[in-house]
């Protein structure tokens, strides 16, 4: 931060690389990539300006550690010319910069630039005034808003800064426009989702509606303000880690599901080993080693800092003989298991020494007991002499207390001789009744230093001899224990590389271990990883779903690479077909972070990315619309995925027009079969838009798969089987969901008419008026009866006839309408 804060006005720093400020940049046609990038709260968010394409790239927020190795991977990947960051950054940042610069031959510049650059609405006003030449010269701003939202996650706020600070760069350097009129900007010709190599692709809306995680207030009163705890979600039921740092890892590999076979299968291999009934009892025992170790890392800190209490001794001492007994225990597995391997080799000498170092060094009930840190005898035997001066000084001390008495005013009937840490040894003798004055305190011979409790306290010479013979025992003590903790820190201080070491091991065997556990309980099995473009599974089960339902029913998956890669699926409402949708998203998921699946058997191909419209959301941040929304996340998916891909689709097009979102639908579907083969990525629809295989609307080919969800009609009850089959749904069963849903009968009953009505093409007569036969048959009846009165007759009351056919005709006429 120190280094960065003297950059808040735009002036120079060096991190060991060439450094531009931020007012005093040079123009260089070399430049290809400008990087921008900000960390913030554990969290890296950062853009890049391609120049050789004029093409925007953005990566959505993402987690990154204290080492932001994240954000050196990026750096390798792209390899930028320019970084670009805030003068106002953390501690990580700066040191990241430091070291980026010391170590590399081709080093970046770096340009800070003043915190406001980076603020969010700066950056959205940014973006919208950028030169964006695809687009029509007089867009509207709203419009242009809509466009971007589906280009920039706008969910990512640190990567929207970055990009707000990369288009201050650009126009400032003039990149590609350096001869153009200074009105002209930089032109951005595409947008595009960085996504680091070998990292699978996957939005917040995907993580959501697969819920994958799933935050929830805490039920405490005491924690409503503290923080939320995981619901019911995918990482809820697999974390069953024993380490706070291992629940941490834990989450980055759910954030980071990765294509890297190699790394899967060593994932697997351990979990394998794990799930076999005959490794429980190992199992057992290395998780209850794993409850007692702590964080190494930050106990190390704290010992830098000198900041080590006593209950962090215990801490690293319990940690070091639990991480000696998971090596010893890990040595006796098969070695073949890389992860065995790499703790038998990795957990050195250097803890077991340091373990019993301190067990040797530090006398931890003595500790607590006085706390601060104290050593255990034959450890120095200076101290160890001093000690037992201090535990004989009671005897001796009652000694020189007698001799002193026999030279005291014979009025004083009893003293005694203290030792007070810091003051050293005084006389304490009883207040008489006749000392009031502190003049009547003073005695020959004797120093007053002060007045306790009714006792006054003096300096004889007997006591200064023993300050000089004795001296500051306590003191002297605590100095010495301090001086023995010293050295002790900066011994294990220097082996801090291998005890930091151990953690990645620890919280990886931790990690696997917990979902080793979960895949016993959950009856799960290892998916077969192939690098085909095929994905097959067996049986396959929703992992949360299964756990709240009583009986659940398994189903298929199979999409290959020239059969089967579009699936559309029909069928009646809460039939199934959303729960399917997620449980293949599911299932894949899970392959990629290595875990077992929920299926009898599963060959996972190669993905590289999952894209999801399920779930219905609106942005007030945004000013979208929940259709508008809808339509970004399809555009997503449509821009975005590739051959190995997989894209999850649920009711899309129903936020509009009936129409419209049907063309829409088959539109989009079209898209992707018009495509190659090669190109067509894993595509499962599930919709009740039946129009769309009824006129036909989308092309024929052995790519596309048509299923349904099986249902029975008994009698008027609609029994769902919740089996998938090939076919098509021919009715929506909407009467009977309604029925099941509690609405009227009378209600039910006339929309089935309606729909009748409507399918067949026949004109729908409303209810809620009498028909104009109707109408006709009563004015017919009533003219008739008006027409076989006789007016002449002297007792006819017309106003009773009027009131008696006419008026009732008319409040029935008017009740009905």
């Amino acid at each position: 931060m120190a280094a960065l804060d003297s950059l808040r006005d735009g002036r120079r720093v060096v991190f060991g690389s060439s450094c531009i400020s931020g007012d005093e940049e040079e123009e260089e046609d070399s430049l290809v990539v400008i990087l921008s990038v900000l960390a913030q709260n554990g969290q890296l968010g950062l853009s890049f300006y391609d120049c050789k394409d004029s093409s925007l790239h953005c990566m959505a927020d993402t987690p990154d550690n204290y080492e932001l190795p994240l954000l050196a991977r990026v750096i390798q990947e792209v390899n930028p010319h320019v970084i670009i960051t805030s003068a106002k950054q953390e501690h990580c940042m700066t040191r990241f910069l430091q070291q980026l610069g010391s170590n590399s031959e081709n080093r970046p510049e770096v340009v800070t630039y003043p915190y406001v650059d980076f603020g969010l609405e700066v950056s959205k006003q940014r973006l919208l005034s950028a030169n964006l030449p695809f687009l029509p010269a007089f867009i509207s701003e709203k419009d242009k808003m809509s466009y971007l939202s589906s280009c920039v996650s706008f969910d990512s706020p640190l990567m929207l800064r970055t990009v707000g600070a990369l288009l201050k760069c650009l126009d400032r350097r003039r990149v590609g426009v350096e001869l153009e009129d200074s009105s002209v900007k930089v032109p951005i010709l595409q947008f595009h989702t960085y996504t680091l190599k070998g990292i699978v692709c996957i939005d917040k809306d995907a993580y959501s509606v697969l819920q994958i995680f799933k935050s929830e207030q805490h039920p405490s009163v005491y924690k409503l303000h503290s923080g939320e705890k995981e619901g019911l979600s995918l990482y809820g039921i697999l974390n069953r880690c024993k380490c706070k740092f291992g629940s941490k890892l834990l989450r980055q590999w759910f954030l980071r599901p990765t294509q890297d076979m190699a790394m899967l299968r060593r994932r697997q291999e351990v979990i394998r080993f794990f799930t076999l009934p005959e490794n429980s009892i190992v199992l057992s025992t290395l998780q209850t080693s794993l409850r007692s170790i702590s964080n190494i890392p930050n106990l190390l800190r704290r010992m830098s800092l000198s900041h080590t209490k006593v209950t962090k001794w215990q801490s690293l001492y319990k940690t070091l003989y639990s991480a000696v007994c998971i090596r010893d225990t890990v040595r006796q597995l098969p070695q073949s298991i890389q992860l065995f391997l790499d703790i038998s080799e990795g957990f050195s000498d250097d803890l077991h020494y340091i373990a019993s170092l301190i067990n040797r060094v530090v006398d931890f009930e003595a500790s607590i007991a006085e706390n601060r840190f104290t050593i255990k005898p034959n450890v120095d035997p200076e101290i160890d002499e001093k000690k037992r001066r201090m535990m004989g000084l009671s005897d001796f001390l009652t000694d020189v207390a007698r001799q002193e008495l026999e030279h005291l005013d014979p009025r004083i009937p009893s003293c005694c001789v203290i030792y007070i840490p810091l003051i050293g040894f005084l006389l304490s003798v009883p207040r008489l009744p006749s000392m009031v004055a502190k003049e009547d305190f003073e005695m020959e011979g004797l120093e007053f230093m002060f007045l306790s409790e009714d006792r006054l306290h003096y300096r004889s010479k007997r006591t200064k001899k023993l300050d000089n013979i004795l001296g500051d025992l306590h003191c002297d003590i605590r100095d010495m224990e301090t001086g023995v903790m010293t050295q002790l820190q900066n011994t294990i201080l220097k082996k801090s590389a291998s005890l930091c070491k151990i953690m990645d091991l620890i919280a990886e065997l931790d990690c696997l271990m917990a979902m080793s556990s979960a895949s016993q309980e959950y009856g799960y099995t290892s998916p077969k990883l192939a690098s085909h473009r095929c994905i097959t599974v067996t049986q396959g089960r929703h992992p949360l779903l299964e756990l709240c339902s009583p009986v659940f029913v398994a189903n298929c998956f199979q999409s290959l690479e020239s059969q089967g890669r579009v699936k559309i699926i029909t069928g009646p409402n809460s039939s199934g077909k959303s729960i399917y949708l997620k449980q293949v998203g599911l299932i894949v998921f899970m392959a990629l972070i290595g875990s077992d699946v929920p299926a009898k058997e599963a060959e996972i191909g190669l993905v590289d990315g999952i894209f999801t419209r399920m779930q219905s959301r609106e942005s007030v941040s945004v000013g979208l619309s929940t259709f508008m929304i809808d339509v970004n996340q399809m555009a997503q998916a449509l821009n975005s995925s590739t051959g190995n891909s997989l894209v999850l689709i649920d009711e899309f097009g129903k936020g509009t027009n009936t129409v419209d979102g049907l063309s829409l639908l088959a539109a989009s579907i079209s898209h992707w079969m018009r495509k190659a083969a090669g190109d067509l990525p894993h595509v499962l629809l599930a919709t009740n838009f039946h129009s769309l295989l009824q006129l036909e609307l989308l092309p024929s080919s052995g790519l596309l798969s048509l299923l349904t969800l099986e249902t029975a009609v008994d009698g008027d009850e609609l029994v769902f089987l919740y089996q998938l089959k090939e076919g098509i749904c021919q009715s929506s069963y909407a009467a009977n969901i309604a029925t099941l849903a509690g609405l009227p009968a009378s209600l039910v009953q006339r929309g089935v008419e309606v729909s009748e009505l409507y399918r067949t093409g026949r004109s729908i007569q409303r209810i809620d008026k009498a028909s104009s036969d109707e109408q006709k048959n009563r004015c017919r009846s009533v003219v008739e009866k008006f027409m076989s009165l006789d007016l002449e007759d002297k007792d006819l009351d017309l106003l009773h006839f009027m009131k008696e056919e006419l008026l009732p005709s008319a409040g029935e006429l008017l009740n009905r309408s």
